[in-house]
């Protein structure tokens, strides 16, 4: 049986918090835009913490497995 739980939980995570997809924080204009498609440096730095936080925070504290076969 292999344990699906961490590949699914960082792949769900990367594609949600991709800066520019479905938002940017900090945007380019505001503190958060939605939808623009653009990115800076600065927003690859806070979503790439973002990230590691919530994928912390679902594999390490509440440990999510998926089991197949």
């Amino acid at each position: 049986m292999a344990d699906w739980g961490p590949v699914v939980i960082a792949v769900v995570l990367f594609v949600l918090l991709s800066p520019g997809l479905l938002f940017q924080l900090p945007g380019k204009g505001r503190i958060v835009e939605f939808g623009n498609m653009q990115t800076s440096g600065v927003s690859i730095l806070v979503h790439t913490i973002i990230f590691f936080a919530l994928i912390t925070i679902f594999l390490i504290a509440i440990g999510v497995h998926i089991y197949s076969g």
